[in-house]
């Protein structure tokens, strides 16, 4: 192990930037082999101290949770060791490409997602030559795409149930959410063929509609404001079920000092998760929301608590919506229903909450305008945008 280490310590010397285009390829590929290779032998030394309960020895139940405790590992990669170290007691010859590099650790995890006892058992019964998926899924692995396996281990479901049953959609439905110490929130999800075709239908439909002049943004950056544009839409809506005896929203908790002041304020508001926002990033959420007065003692025990007070009226955003039409930013056009209702004077300082005074914007573009974007309304109803730098932005021939 020393020797490893050594040799990682000399790797991490080199001066890359000396080397070809053709000697940095071939170091990543060679280093794409090592790192397989050391995932495979990680993968053999967990699944010995899992059947030897090695764990026990530090007063831990499972090698999982030694892994997430000790290796500080995410939960979902310590299942996914445990669960190719076990698949691959049945399958030696994907053992053996993983240990010598040439299959990848998701490679395997493709198989033992979908290779558990219960259909090891099921294919003993039913005389299903397990050596033979073994030498194909080795030969898939190791000179095809990554999707490839994915078909060829379906192959496999399919030997163990030709007919093909209906099965019950929501069995391998997953979503796990994971937030990081920023508050930044991350994801994955897995959906049968139905739900999947919901989910891109919807989100579609939303990264269709909003395609404003000069969107620069990535396809994934599109998607992902898409799936936020769906859940502030249901959220709006106001039809979710209820939570915790109230109407789901976001919740930000902060200092009336720190609200007022103009200054940006990081870390000053408490979300309803648990997650810290800056006081510019609570303005911006208070230009179209409702505020609770809290007055708290010197012992941190609420004295009084004001009533809710809805800043846009109801009656108020339906005039909005009626002058406005769509989103006002230049080269926008997002429908209102997408939209908040932004002060172009924030009330804290001073601005009236008044038709005059408010602006429809979505989500994107009401972000923009907390960070020094400006829109303005001529005495004839033409909108207007303004960079930073005061330059405008202009649509069309020029003026």
């Amino acid at each position: 192990m020393s020797e490893l280490i050594s040799a990682l310590d000399a790797l991490g010397a080199d001066d890359l930037h000396a080397l070809t285009d053709a000697a940095v390829l071939e170091r990543t590929a060679l280093l794409v082999q090592v790192v397989n290779r050391a995932s495979a032998e990680l993968t053999r030394t967990v699944r010995c101290a899992d059947a030897t309960q090695a764990a026990e020895h530090d007063g831990l139940k499972s090698m999982r949770s030694w892994l997430i405790g000790h290796a500080r590992l995410a939960p979902a990669d310590a299942s996914r060791i445990l669960r190719s170290g076990r698949v691959l007691e049945h399958f030696p010859t994907l053992a053996a490409g993983f240990a010598e590099g040439s299959v990848t650790p998701e490679q395997v995890d493709v198989v033992a997602r979908t290779v558990g006892p219960t259909e090891v058992a099921r294919a003993g019964g039913q005389g299903v030559d397990l050596g033979a998926f073994d030498e194909v899924w080795t030969r898939v692995a190791v000179a095809s795409p990554h999707q490839s396996l994915v078909a060829a281990v379906q192959a496999f479901e399919d030997a163990l149930d030709p007919d093909g049953p209906e099965p019950d959609p929501t069995e391998g439905r997953r979503l796990t959410i994971a937030t990081h110490a920023d508050g930044s929130v991350t994801g994955r999800f897995d959906l049968d063929v139905t739900g999947g075709e919901k989910v891109k239908a919807a989100i579609e439909s939303i990264v269709q509609a909003d395609r404003p002049q000069g969107d620069a943004r990535t396809r994934a950056q599109q998607n992902a404001d898409a799936l936020v544009q769906l859940c502030d839409n249901q959220l709006a809506a106001g039809s979710l079920p209820t939570l915790r005896t109230v109407k789901p929203h976001v919740v930000v908790g902060i200092d009336l000092a720190d609200l007022v002041d103009p200054a940006t304020g990081a870390g000053a508001g408490e979300l309803g998760f648990g997650a810290t926002i800056s006081a510019a990033r609570a303005r911006y959420l208070a230009c179209d929301g409702s505020i609770s007065r809290i007055v708290m003692g010197p012992d941190g025990v609420p004295l009084d608590l004001g009533r809710d007070h809805r800043v846009v009226t109801p009656g108020l955003r339906k005039a909005v919506e009626r002058r406005d039409k769509s989103c006002v930013f230049a080269g926008c056009g997002a429908p209102t229903w997408w939209c908040d209702v932004h002060h172009l004077v924030h009330w804290l300082h001073g601005g009236e909450t008044s038709l005059n005074n408010s602006a429809l914007l979505c989500e994107r573009h009401h972000t923009k305008v907390h960070h020094g974007f400006r829109v303005a309304r001529d005495p004839d109803g033409r909108w207007r945008t303004w960079r930073p730098d005061d330059t405008e932005i202009l649509i069309g021939p020029p003026r």
